[in-house]
Parts: C-alpha cells; structure tokens; sequence
C-alpha cells in the first residue's frame, strides 16, 4: 500500500506513553471569523445554531484503558466494558484463525467470536467481533484510545456496542457486539446483493442520522469524522449502527467555531471546507450523510471510476438535479420503481440537497434530519402512498404547491475531483479502496 504523506512514523507504544498519547487525542480548538460564500437560505430552521455544552476530559488519565485494565474487571468509569486478555481473546478467535476472519482494512483485522462463562465466569453468552490493530505504530494506537474513550462513555441504540478492550503490551483489541449483516456497503455495492427496498433504505438513513444527532448532541459534540457506508453496520432487523470512531474528535465548545485537526478521512465524503481547511465542525458529517443519503437514492458509490467521466463523482453528477424535478428519475436507483411515493421521492432528495451544500451554516442540523426522515417511514410515503413515482416522465402537476421547495440554480459548486489534499491520510494506514488522492493526475496515495 501506498503511503499516505501524513502517515506518522512506525513506533511500539508502551503503556507508559498511554497519558501522552490520549492528550494526543484532545481537539485542537481555535475560533474562525471566516465567511463562507452565501447560498440560498435553507428552509431548516435550525440551520445557523451552534452547541456548545461539554463533557468530562478525554484527556483526564483516570479515563486510561491502562487505569481499567489495572482494575480488571467491570468497576470504574466505563461499568460494561470488560477488560480481557489476550489469552481469552485468543480463545475465542481460535488464536486468529484465519476462516474467523470477518474483514480487513487500514485499521487490522477483524474476527468472529464468542463469549460466554467458559471465557470468564459471569459472562453473557454473545457473538462478537474482534478487532485487531495492526501493529504499526503511535497513529494507530490513537485511533484505537479514540475509540474506547468514546464508545466507553456513549451509548446508544444506533452506535455499535463496545463489549470491551484489550491492552497487554503492545498488543491493542476492541471487542464490539457482532452485527449480523455487515455493512451498508456490502448490501448497497456488492454485485450478488438483492437490492435493498426502499423502505429499508430510508429506515437505514433514520437510524444513521439518529446515531450522529446523538453524538452531535452529547454534553459536549462529538463529530464523527468518517461516515461512510462501510461504518454503517446492520443488525439482523436493518438496524443501522456507526461503527469505527478512530477518527471520532470532541467538538468545539463556548464560543469555538470549529475544531482545527489534520484532514484525515474517506475521498468522495469528506466535507469540503473540512478538506480545502482542516476546519471540522457537526455541519461537516452533515455533509457526509448527504453523500451516503445520495448512495442510498441511487445505489451508486460516491466515487466509482468504472462510470463516465461526469458520473464518476456522484455529488457532481447528481446534486444539481435534485434541483431539477424533471431530472429525479434519471439519479433514483431504477431497482426502486413504483416502491416510493412522489411527495418521499422529493423530501429525500430535497434533503440530500440541503446536507450536500457548499456553505456549512446552510445544511441542516441532524436533528432537523431526522426530524425530516421520520416522516418517510410511514405507509403514506411509501408505494403504497397517494402518489407512485410513475416510470415515466415527471408532469409538472406532480409537483404541486405543498411539495418541498428547491433552492434555485446558479450556486458555486465545490468539484472535490479537481483536488484532494496531499496531507490526506487515513490515520491508521491506506485502505486500498482504489480511490486515488487525486483523480486524474500522479496517485500519492489510496485513502479509506
């Protein structure tokens, strides 16, 4: 794999430097007087409010995986994360089998597995996943903290459960709840897959959307930093669940505009001032949930060079004609025929419209978001609704008065082809996702 240029040099941490390494995790935080070019006003009303609430440190060394581990067992700050060892995780991988093996990425590897009392008295029998980090160094180890400090502190039914950690030497694991059918991508993307009806689809995005409102919305934000349909698991009902917080951050607080933090993320999601300036904010996993609410309407990856040109970005392609009711047909996912109902069609896309906007303070909140999609789980905007999206044309009469209002044409699109930032890395390794850094020209590196 290619090597990302801001990829930090290899290094075997040592539980002492655990203190040092979860200052490394806290946010970097500076105020922006900076205007973003205006757009038309978004019809969300909470679309310029800001949080500013806060929780306990991160960085506060009581918040140690070490200091939990010392304990080993459930009694602390985070009382239903179990602390194993390497030896029962070797147990009940069957030392890493490799036919256990669930996935691979830049992170490690991750494997199937099961808990119960033959493991360690008073455990509840559970399929697991298993997540071994690779051992490559001081990056990775933050990814890994990042994640048992957030997952230790959050809970919720759209967050993937963390069911424990494990820390000897320089050996690092994460121990989730199993999810039964994988992830978004797999059922979206993948050739052999049944097309996900609509109704789930829509299902999906509320789940999603109700699991990054809660994170936004914590005593102090948490910005997510990396959704994408590969970190949307689904249980065995669909429901959906956000997985992989190594690049999660603690959001602004008072009177901070943003978090300042080297630009890490996935090419074709990332927020687009997040990528031109290393500014995050809430408004910028917005951004991220338009692009998979847009993979989700039209069952295309958010950057898939196997297309023509002008297709091969979906939010180029596809956002200005959300914009354009004669144009819906042409991006909604033709497996999807006769499944929605006009006013559905129309408030999902109005909505995919609105996160993928170019200026920030104009997207939504997520709560509006969900606010938003509630409403199309219902049957009356569903097929079985008043009005089926027929396989022809759109008639202007569709769209009538009480239907949901496009902004109008003419606003600066940002073409996030043209350039992704050089210092653009995943922080834990290259995934080999056959995404080039920079589309077109000389490939520096593959991102997540």
């Amino acid at each position: 794999m290619g090597n990302c240029g801001t990829r930090e040099e290899s290094a075997v941490v040592s539980h002492a430097q655990v203190h040092q390494l979860q200052m490394l995790t806290s946010s970097q935080t500076s105020t922006s007087n900076k205007n973003v070019a205006s757009e038309k006003k978004s019809p969300y009303p909470h679309a310029h409010q800001q949080h500013g609430r806060s929780i306990s440190d991160l960085s506060d060394p009581s918040l140690t995986p070490r200091v939990m581990e010392d304990s080993r067992n459930n009694v602390g700050l985070y009382t239903d994360v179990i602390a194993f060892t390497l030896y029962e995780l070797e147990t009940i991988t069957k030392s890493f089998r490799s036919d256990y093996i669930l996935g691979e990425g830049g992170f490690g590897t991750v494997y199937k597995g099961y808990i119960d009392e033959n493991v360690r008295v008073g455990l509840k029998s559970l399929p697991v996943a298993v997540k071994v980090l690779n051992k490559e160094g001081l990056q990775g180890h933050r990814e890994w903290l990042t994640e048992v400090n957030f997952l230790g502190q959050l809970r919720h039914p759209n967050l993937v459960k963390l069911i424990g950690y494990c820390c000897e030497d320089d050996h690092r694991l994460l121990v989730y709840e199993f999810m039964f059918r994988g992830s978004l991508e797999n059922h979206l993307f993948r050739k052999a897959a049944v097309a996900l009806p609509w109704s789930t689809r829509m299902m999906i995005a509320l789940g999603a959307a109700k699991g990054l409102a809660f994170l936004h919305n914590a005593e102090r934000p948490v910005i997510y930093r990396d959704f994408k349909t590969s970190n949307i698991l689904l249980d065995t009902d669909y429901t959906a669940k956000l997985s992989d917080f190594g690049l999660a951050k603690a959001g602004p607080q008072g009177d901070e505009t943003h978090v300042s933090t080297r630009v890490m993320g996935t090419y074709g999601y990332a927020a687009p001032e997040y990528v031109m300036t290393g500014h995050l904010t809430a408004r910028s996993d917005v951004y991220s949930f338009g692009v998979v609410l847009l993979e989700l309407l039209t069952g295309r990856k958010s950057v898939d060079k196997t297309r023509p040109s002008k297709e091969q970005n979906l939010v180029d392609w596809a956002r200005p004609k959300l914009n354009d009711k004669r144009k819906l047909l042409q991006i909604i996912d033709p497996r999807l025929e006769k499944q929605y109902s006009m006013r559905a069609a129309q408030k999902a896309c109005s909505l995919a419209y609105y996160c993928l906007s170019q200026n920030p303070k104009a997207r939504p909140l997520m709560s509006d978001v969900v606010e938003t999609l509630e409403p199309l789980q219902s049957n009356s905007d569903s097929a079985s609704g008043t009005s089926t999206m027929p396989s022809s044309s759109l008639s202007s009469s569709m769209f009538s008065s009480r239907a949901v209002q496009f902004p109008m044409k003419g606003i600066p699109e940002y073409k996030m082809h043209q350039r992704f930032t050089g210092n653009v890395s995943s922080a834990a390794g290259c995934r080999t996702t056959n995404q080039n850094c920079s589309p077109g020209g000389p490939a520096p590196c593959r991102v997540r």
